[in-house]
């Protein structure tokens, strides 16, 4: 066992390797979508404009999300930019927090490793992390959202779960995508808690009407609609099947195809979402429904991808457990090592220029086929039953469902 000295030596270490590789390697985003959001609310409060008129300066680029977004992010009205800067990075790093905590704290105190310093490289890994870091240096909402909607799964795993639902409707009602874990709950039978995600969102986005009705009013017959306001499709960064779609047929504007294969991701992930519930494993139920959340948006720029995260932690969970003879499955922790790697490398920028030939295929796809793997074989829990684990009380009554005393041991999402 390493000494304290040389466990807090090695952290120092993996802390400012981490540091120099983020200031020196990754494209640094100059904060761009915080920047959109400050000067569309800006414009909206101090000048009269309207949301969906504003561009970035320079650029064609304006605010995308529903109204109520834009009436979440008021008080960035009140503030500097430096301040809305500082806001933006504090609430992403207590949202990595919050998320890394109910996430990985389950499994870092199962495997009984040194808080401290287990932390740090957990932070570290997290902070490599090609989604987090452009999420940090965008300025993007995504770790906020991420976080509410794991709130709801937390009430879910420790047995309050008739208080859940609220977070998933905050989370749509600023962001579209999260609007499927709204379909989650239905099909694995939390229809309270569904109607919960519902009316919350419906509460928040005509609570925004009610504010600036024009502004809910282009939203929604316009903005919604006009994908070119978000950038071009076909763009690498684009890691859905319709970014897949655009780059092989950047001539093709319709939309069968895209619809015919949205559909066939669904009935995977219902198939596997429900497969998931009735083992007792919300935790992949919840993971799963965030890479097809990925996969069937129109957009899903690769900041998006931290929904990936819960997926990531459910692999490396199962190949860490040992089985009857107190082996891990070292093939499993390959795979997860190679997964995180690829999904740091930015290796899909390779082909930012272009993404025509085989090779580009391939490559420039890189993270929708990883993304559809997890989602096709993202391994479910088989561990032995914990007869003291909280369930929710949907899934008691659930038909088909397992009984309570069959639950698995402490999920990932309960402290």
């Amino acid at each position: 066992m390493a000494r304290p000295g040389g466990r807090a030596a090695v952290a120092v270490c993996l802390v400012v390797a981490t540091a120099a590789f983020l200031a020196t390697v990754p494209l640094f985003r100059d904060f761009f979508d915080v920047g959109v959001y400050y000067g569309a609310v800006g414009e909206w409060v101090h000048h009269g404009g309207r949301i969906y008129d504003y561009l970035s300066p320079g650029t064609s680029y304006g605010f995308t999300y529903p109204p109520f977004a834009a009436v979440s992010m008021l008080p960035m009205a009140l503030v500097s930019w430096p301040v809305a800067v500082a806001i933006s990075l504090v609430l992403s790093v207590v949202a990595s927090a919050l998320v890394l905590n109910w996430l990985v704290g389950p499994v870092v105190r199962r495997e009984g490793r040194r808080g401290w310093f287990a932390w740090v490289v957990i932070g570290c890994l997290f902070g490599l992390f090609e989604p987090v870091r452009d999420t940090f240096t965008f300025g993007q909402v995504n770790l906020l959202l991420v976080a509410l909607v794991l709130a709801d799964a937390r009430l879910l795993a420790t047995g309050r779960g008739r208080y859940a639902g609220i977070g998933i409707g905050l989370a749509t009602a600023i962001k579209l995508t999260p609007a499927l874990f709204i379909g989650y709950l239905l099909i694995t039978g939390r229809r309270r808690q569904a109607g919960v995600a519902a009316g919350t969102a419906a509460t928040a986005t005509l609570f925004a009407a009610v504010l600036d009705p024009g502004a809910s009013r282009d939203f929604w017959t316009r903005a919604l609609w006009d994908t070119g306001r978000v950038g071009e499709l076909g763009y690498v960064s684009n890691q859905s099947v319709q970014g897949v779609l655009s780059r092989l047929r950047p001539e093709d504007t319709g939309h069968t195809v895209w619809l015919a294969c949205v559909a066939a991701v669904l009935a995977v992930w219902a198939y596997r979402a429900r497969a998931a519930v009735g083992a007792g494993d919300d935790r992949a139920g919840f993971a799963l429904t965030g890479l097809a959340a990925c996969l069937v948006s129109p957009v899903t720029w690769v900041h998006h991808l931290v929904w990936v995260v819960p997926a990531l932690v459910v692999l490396a969970d199962t190949a860490l457990r040992r089985d009857s003879g107190g082996r891990r499955n070292s093939g499993l922790l390959t795979v997860c090592a190679v997964v995180y790697v690829l999904l740091c490398s930015s290796v899909v920028w390779l082909w930012r220029d272009g993404a025509t030939g085989p090779d580009a295929f391939v490559g420039s796809n890189t993270y929708v086929w990883i993304t559809l793997a997890l989602l096709v074989a993202l391994p479910l829990r088989t561990t032995p039953p914990d007869h003291h684990a909280p369930v929710d009380e949907m899934a008691r009554r659930r038909p088909g469902a397992v009984p309570p005393h069959a639950v698995p041991e402490a999920s990932p999402l309960k402290s």
